[in-house]
């Protein structure tokens, strides 16, 4: 992957210094790759979440079918319901 960098400058606390070189070492990269990295995650993590339905919304699907329609949902209830008419049970033998 070809992309120019940029020089920046930040004021991080110990801790963070601290994590990101152990970070680096770990992963056997630069601080400046470790912090890429962690951007890219913060930013695919927060694209993911958006793009959520929310939880009304979810709801309203599974109420309105989750999108099955009634002849699959039909279909599925009968293969559920014969599943459970032919289980037998060890006292049942």
């Amino acid at each position: 992957m070809t992309y120019s960098l940029k020089r920046t400058s930040m004021a991080l606390d110990g801790w963070t210094l601290s994590a990101l070189k152990e970070l680096a070492k770990k992963w056997g990269v630069s601080k400046a790759e470790v912090m890429r990295r962690a951007v890219k995650q913060a930013r695919e993590t927060e694209n993911r979440e958006q793009n959520l339905p929310k939880p009304i919304e979810a709801l309203d699907w599974l109420q309105n079918g989750g999108g099955l329609t009634v002849k699959e949902a039909e279909g599925f209830r009968k293969e559920v319901q014969a599943e459970r008419q032919a289980k037998r049970y060890w006292w049942e033998a």
